[in-house]
């Protein structure tokens, strides 16, 4: 019941122990139920998750009691489900839309069932940006149409002077409408959609959702698909942190670094085509399996390509260490606390650089990690100093893993790649480590087979309400740098 909601998320959080993971609506009126919330806690100690789902009378009573106040990370998560379903959360600090912006009409909850999926909807709803009030304060906007080529949000800074007193951040400016899209496709149907929710996130996307299809069906991939798998998961991570390494002395016109940095992040994207015919990877994870296998020639020249970026990684993380102006501008910048990285349940480079250990690959069961000797590379000053050599860190153990990968691939007698799918009823989770932090996707099957419900949570969402707290009493200049230091995806939210 609805009521039982506080009590029910006290309990399975265990006082902080088990972050939330995810929470979100489900309109199951088809099947006699109603509308439904769903709340996933993780629960590392037994290197899973578990939840509770609550059920809402569609003809009675549709607000809820909000856990915002006992557990921070519920915020956008409410928001949410309040703009797609109108289920209520009683006592939010913050009821303004999150996804659905001044053009939509009020009363319009798109991922009902009986709206449909080509629905043309033109209205009006209110939206106040939040500022700070006082004398001597002005705001600056910036956006939401940015110089470059970059995803539009929009950034009101309250400032005093110089400082940043407050950011409130509007986003979700390009919402595809993705979970609505797949509903009452196959799964098979849905792959090529899921995989292009983020070009960075490629892999992540494709295998969380993967791991959701084979847990509902209960279906278990072969031994040399989970190793192909984990090594493309990492391919992608490296490619990634390459990237963002050289991308954020781009925050203070170090060019150097940024020109090192594209140059190695192509050579990699160079690479991940010649394993999968496009520059993201896409195309390799399928349910059941994988499509295409890595052949021992390809090895050899991942192999060769990984020596010749560590190097150049290591090239880079001189170049910063021996740069004292640019060590003065991201050391003590953009600090996120370890105790505010828990309590929003942050993921990722952004959770580990704040000393909190959150990292999937080490917390859950999936491919072939726990045979990799992983352990997740922390920092604990929260700072953008900390997020650029947690990545350094991270890609040093990467660089080993994908040698045991190869390892692994070669001595690896078996040679089937997938298994038949059969579709059927029923419901499964996933969850990866994309190079921003865990990737976690719910998927729901019909009797027919067909995606009832698809819920994306990238690493991007559980980290962007950390932004605007990470710049408070910075410098405005220093916000490029900052935002450049978490690397948050517009697209991965926009889903």
């Amino acid at each position: 019941m609805p009521e039982a909601i506080l009590m029910a998320a006290e309990k399975m959080s265990a006082g902080g122990k088990h972050p939330l993971t995810a929470m979100f609506g489900r309109d199951e009126t088809a099947n006699g139920v109603g509308y439904v919330i769903y709340c996933y806690f993780e629960i590392p100690e037994n290197k899973t998750v578990d939840g509770f789902k609550v059920v809402f009378n569609p003809n009675g009573s549709l607000e809820y009691d909000s856990i915002t106040h006992i557990i921070p990370a519920a915020a956008w998560y409410e928001r949410e489900i309040k703009d797609m379903f109108g289920l209520v959360p009683k006592g939010h600090p913050d009821l303004r839309p999150l996804v659905l912006h001044e053009t939509f009409p009020e009363d319009f909850y798109p991922l009902r069932k009986n709206v449909k999926v080509n629905a043309k909807v033109r209205g009006e709803r209110q939206f106040k940006v939040r500022t700070a009030k006082g004398e001597g304060l002005f705001e600056v906007p910036v956006g939401p149409i940015h110089a470059g080529i970059i995803e539009p949000g929009h950034f009101r800074f309250s400032q005093a002077g110089e400082a940043m007193l407050q950011l409130d951040a509007k986003l979700f400016y390009t919402h595809r409408g993705i979970e609505k899209a797949v509903e009452g496709k196959t799964p098979y149907e849905a792959l090529p959609i899921v995989e292009r929710i983020c070009g960075a996130c490629s892999v992540s996307n494709t295998w969380s959702f993967c791991q959701a299809v084979e847990k509902a069906v209960n279906v278990k991939v072969p031994r040399r698909a989970e190793i192909i798998r984990t090594l493309l998961m990492e391919l992608e991570r490296i490619t990634n942190h390459v990237g963002d390494i050289g991308n954020i002395p781009a925050g203070v016109g170090f060019n150097p670094a940024i020109s090192l940095g594209g140059r190695l992040k192509e050579k990699l994207m160079r690479l991940c085509e010649a394993v999968a015919g496009n520059r993201f990877l896409r195309g390799m994870i399928i349910p059941g399996g994988v499509s295409m296998d890595i052949t021992p020639e390809l090895c050899d020249r991942i192999h060769q390509v990984m020596d010749e970026v560590a190097d150049g990684v290591e090239d880079m993380a001189t170049m910063f260490r021996e740069q004292e102006n640019f060590q003065n501008r991201i050391q003590t910048t953009g600090i996120v606390r370890n105790q505010t990285a828990m309590d929003l349940a942050m993921v990722g480079v952004g959770a580990r650089a704040s000393g909190y250990s959150h990292d999937s690959r080490s917390d859950f069961t999936y491919g072939v990690y726990d045979e990799l000797d992983f352990k997740p590379y922390t920092k604990t000053m929260g700072d953008v100093a900390a997020r650029l050599l947690v990545r350094i860190g991270e890609l040093s153990a990467s660089f080993e893993m994908v040698d045991k990968l190869i390892e692994l691939l070669n001595s690896c007698g078996e040679q089937e790649l997938s298994v038949a799918m059969e579709y059927n009823e029923g419901s499964g989770w996933g969850i990866s480590e994309s190079a921003r932090g865990s990737n976690f996707q719910y998927v729901a099957l019909d009797g027919d087979g067909r995606i009832d419900r698809l819920f994306v949570r990238s690493a991007s969402y559980a980290n962007w309400p950390a932004l605007p707290i990470a710049v408070q009493g910075d410098i405005i200049p220093d916000f490029p740098l900052i935002n450049k230091s978490f690397e948050l995806c517009y697209a991965c939210i926009d889903r």
